[in-house]
C-alpha cells in the first residue's frame, strides 16, 4: 500500500483497506503435539462461525533468521472494517476458543494493522512478516525514511510479489511495544533466498538500523481453513 493511498488512525477519513489481526503464539514445553493443533484447529474453525472474518491464513514460523523470540504459530485474520474485529473480540465463539488456548499458551503477540487487498494473491504465499520497534530518541523523519525505503524494495526486487505495511491499531495491548508492520509476499523459499542479501535489501537495513530499537520476524506458508 503507498503512502499516499494510506489513511492513519488520526486523519480524519474512514480508513480503508482490510483490517489485518495478527496474531503469534509460543507454547508451553509441558502442552503436546496433540494440545497444539487443538489450539490451532479451534483458530481455524473461527471463520466458520463469526462472519465478520473475511479471510484468515495461519501456518508455522519456518523463518531462517531466528529473530522470532520463540514464538511458533502465526494466524493472520482480516475484517471490512473496525465494527468486524469490534464483534470478533467479545463474540461467545471467539471466548470459547481462549478457553482452548489458555491451557497451553505461553506468549502472545498480536499487531493490528490496515492492509491492501489490492495486492496480488498468490496460491500458496510465504508471508514474511517483520515488525519494528523504534528508538524513544528515533525523530520523526527517521522513522518516515524507513516507511519510505522500505515501501521502495517491491519496485527493485522482483522477488517480492506482494507488500503492505502499516501502524499499529490493536485495542488488545498486547504488542510489547511494536509499532509497525510489513508484510512480505514470496512465492517460494527461494525467492526469500535471494531477498534477504540483496544489494537494495542491505541498503534499507543500513537506513533502518540508526532509529531501531528492536526487530521480530515470523514467516510461514499462509494456508487457509
Amino acid at each position: 500500500m503507498s503512502t499516499s493511498d494510506r489513511v492513519q488512525a488520526d486523519d480524519a477519513k474512514e480508513p480503508t483497506g482490510l483490517l489485518r489481526h495478527a496474531v503469534f503464539f509460543s507454547f508451553k514445553d509441558s502442552s503436546s503435539e496433540a494440545d497444539v493443533q487443538k489450539v490451532v484447529d479451534a483458530f481455524a474453525a473461527l471463520p466458520s462461525k463469526i462472519d465478520s472474518i473475511v479471510d484468515f491464513q495461519y501456518g508455522v514460523n519456518n523463518s531462517p533468521e531466528g529473530l522470532d523470540d520463540g514464538f511458533t504459530h502465526c494466524f493472520l485474520l482480516s475484517f471490512k472494517d473496525e465494527a468486524g474485529r469490534a464483534k470478533y473480540l467479545p463474540h461467545p465463539a471467539h471466548k470459547e476458543f481462549g478457553n482452548v488456548l489458555r491451557p497451553h499458551m505461553e506468549k502472545v503477540f498480536v499487531i493490528d494493522y490496515w492492509g491492501d487487498p489490492k495486492q496480488p494473491k498468490l496460491d500458496q504465499p510465504l508471508l514474511h512478516a517483520v515488525f519494528f520497534q523504534f528508538k524513544d530518541e528515533a525523530p520523526a523523519d527517521g522513522v518516515k525514511a524507513v516507511e519510505a525505503a522500505f515501501e521502495g524494495l517491491p519496485g527493485k526486487i522482483k522477488e517480492i510479489k506482494a507488500f503492505e505495511w502499516g501502524i499499529n491499531n490493536s485495542p488488545e495491548k498486547h504488542d510489547h511495544g511494536f509499532t509497525h508492520c510489513f508484510l512480505v509476499t514470496f512465492d517460494s523459499e527461494k525467492g526469500r533466498a535471494e531477498y534477504l542479501p540483496h544489494p537494495d535489501h542491505q541498503a534499507f537495513v543500513s537506513v533502518l538500523k540508526p532509529v531501531l530499537s528492536k526487530v521480530r520476524v515470523l514467516d510461514f506458508w499462509a494456508k487457509r481453513p
